[in-house]
């Protein structure tokens, strides 16, 4: 995305008050997007098998190359086995294949391209179900046992992906799919993480310091359902799910502004509708519509949601409402409603810390990456 059309997407959601524009709309189901083409600009092999002829070079050479990889080296893996080693991406190096910060460049780059042309989802961008994919699979840790988190990309495995509140995610695994394809070195613990960050960034949002060593694990390390927020629960039920990860309830604030991306459905969480205006540009309209908007309970044929009442075409959930309906929370939710810098800053650390939970990284904080978005 351009700088221009960056500028364009600020001003689009700030050039009038909120309730100017709530009052301006009348159809219940709209989707407020700003198009997806105000964004758009001009921008924009394995390695072969070793021939052993014996079993016992067979083994030193997997030695070698196992000892090889515990220095920063990736390993192709199927099931369970280490079958062959990757090649550069460049094809220029043959064995062990350490990645640098421009090969996680151009896979970033190629999930920004596909967030680009595909735009046929939703609200015109695979954009929030990235973000959503990247929340759940890191959303499971457990601070006590040490388990759950990003590291092991479980949910490609049932029971784990048909938990509840996991329904949907199908569609943000399947985008990523051809991306792994075009880079099948990295892991999908990685990846989906990745994935996160580049839709963030492509969505206006604030840059996402990420660091790769996540390692994928098999089916015997999913997590027990119910680790996820209940939208339909409130704060107590907040403070248990996010204090098991470690959150204090300014970041669980700061979290919960992920919903100003996106939007809900019934054949998925049983809730409908949007959040925002703009479900596919990151802002700090999510605080500012619960504290300068009324919401009254929606009566539907579904569970309980609120409803504004302006131009009751957006949802809040009761997690959301208990935002405002706390003392402790709803002070933090006035700081962000009122400097979107402030909550950028951030949702930025707290959310390097939920895509970091029980990773057992070999690197440094310091060597986080910054992978810049597409110009």
């Amino acid at each position: 995305m351009t700088t221009a059309a960056k500028s364009f997407a600020r001003v689009a959601t700030r050039s009038t008050p909120l309730i100017s524009s709530i009052k301006n709309t009348t159809t219940h189901n709209t989707r407020f997007v700003i198009p997806r083409h105000a964004f758009r600009s001009s921008r924009r092999s394995y390695a072969s098998e070793s021939n052993v002829k014996t079993s016992s070079m067979g083994l030193y050479w997997g030695i070698g190359a196992a000892a090889l990889a515990g220095a920063g080296g990736y390993f192709f893996y199927n099931n369970g086995g280490i079958t062959s080693l990757r090649e550069g991406s460049a094809g220029e190096t043959r064995g062990i294949f350490t990645p640098t910060k421009e090969d996680y460049q151009k896979v970033y780059n190629e999930i920004a391209r596909q967030l680009d042309e595909r735009d046929d989802y939703d609200d015109g961008s695979f954009g929030p179900v990235l973000v959503r994919l990247a929340w759940h699979c890191s959303g499971t840790y457990d601070k006590e046992t040490n388990t759950g988190g990003s590291n092991g990309a479980t949910m490609r495995f049932a029971p784990e992906k048909d938990h509840g509140a996991n329904a949907g995610l199908h569609a943000a695994q399947d985008f990523m799919e051809p991306v792994h394809d075009k880079f099948p070195w990295i892991t999908y613990s990685d990846l989906w993480t990745l994935g996160g960050v580049c839709a963030i960034q492509e969505m206006q949002g604030p840059t996402i310091p990420w660091r790769p060593g996540r390692m994928d694990k098999d089916i015997s390390m999913c997590t027990p359902d119910g680790r996820l927020p209940d939208g339909a629960k409130e704060q107590k039920h907040l403070r248990a799910i996010f204090g098991r990860m470690g959150f204090d309830d300014r970041e669980i604030v700061a979290l919960s502004g992920a919903h100003a991306l996106g939007r809900c459905h019934t054949d998925r969480s049983g809730f409908e509708g949007p959040w925002t205006f703009s479900p596919t540009v990151m802002s700090n309209d999510y605080y500012r519509l619960l504290l300068g908007e009324k919401w009254n309970v929606r009566k539907w044929n579904g569970p309980k949601q609120f409803q504004d009442v302006t131009s009751k075409s957006l949802m809040m959930l009761p997690t959301d409402m208990a935002l405002v309906q706390d003392k402790e929370f709803k002070k933090h939710v006035e700081r962000y409603a009122k400097d979107d810098q402030v909550f950028f800053a951030e949702f930025r650390d707290v959310m390097v810390k939920l895509l970091e939970l029980g990773v057992p990284f070999q690197s440094k904080e310091e060597d986080r990456l910054t992978l810049q978005p597409l110009a």
